[in-house]
């Protein structure tokens, strides 16, 4: 389950019907009240979060709406109505699709015909893969060009436990991060504070990066690193608001 196209955008997009966006607590947690109405999730289940930081981030979302709700840019409400509806019904297969990530991680795969591009690469993935091996046991086999190698069975175990081991909001932001980046490793880098989101998607974004120094980039191209760029912020404080 890809929670980044778990969303679909209305055929008309809702007006806004509010005026203020509080945040209040309540047994179990707090919630985002939209003129004194509790928020729900798109089925309806009361959306209780589990700190005060991402009720605030959700809120925030809420607020900054103008005359139209574009859902579409409210990634936190997105991610919490994936924790609350989605997650606790499909841990093990969210589980299994981050370890299939893992299985190929982005990180793993290193140019073998340009030096300069390699360069830039062993600087900003080498680092990460070694944290990764030092803190959490994963251990990586790198290779070259685009061919598949298979991963160690046990890292691809240990990435999966990682995953079960976390509840439902954190697991719903590493399910989100794994495709934001094309990598396991770099999600887990981000969300256990080794790196911010601004970092992770520019090591994500290496190749692209000297392609677009070679080459230049259009316009289309521009506007989704852009969006994406603030997915990866979103996400950085996602974790942190999580731990507060």
């Amino acid at each position: 389950m890809d929670v980044r196209k778990g969303f679909h955008e209305p055929a008309e997009k809702p007006r806004k019907f509010y005026k203020a966006v509080t945040v209040t607590e309540v047994a179990g947690g707090w919630q985002v009240q939209l003129d004194a109405r509790n928020l729900r999730t798109p089925k309806a289940q009361l959306m209780v979060l589990p700190t005060r930081a991402i009720a605030e981030l959700v809120a925030e979302e809420w607020d900054a709406q103008t005359d139209i709700i574009e859902m579409a840019t409210m990634h936190a409400t997105r991610l919490a109505n994936t924790a609350i509806e989605t997650i606790g019904a499909s841990r093990e297969g969210v589980a299994d699709q981050i370890a299939d990530y893992a299985g190929s991680d982005l990180v793993c795969y290193f140019a073998d015909d340009l030096p300069p591009l390699l360069e830039r690469q062993k600087a900003g993935w080498e680092p990460l893969l070694a944290r990764a091996e030092a803190d959490e046991g994963l251990r990586f086999e790198r290779c070259t060009g685009i061919v598949h190698r298979e991963q160690p069975a046990e890292t691809l175990t240990k990435v999966r436990e990682i995953a079960l081991s976390l509840d439902d909001f954190t697991l719903a932001g590493l399910a989100f991060g794994v495709p934001l980046f094309g990598s396991a490793v770099l999600a887990i880098g981000l969300l256990r504070g080794w790196l911010d989101g601004e970092t992770a998607y520019n090591l994500s974004r290496i190749d692209e990066t000297f392609q677009e120094a070679t080459w230049g980039i259009d316009e289309e191209a521009a506007e989704r690193t852009a969006r994406l760029h603030v997915e990866a912020r979103m996400l950085d404080r996602w974790f942190r608001a999580l731990a507060n």
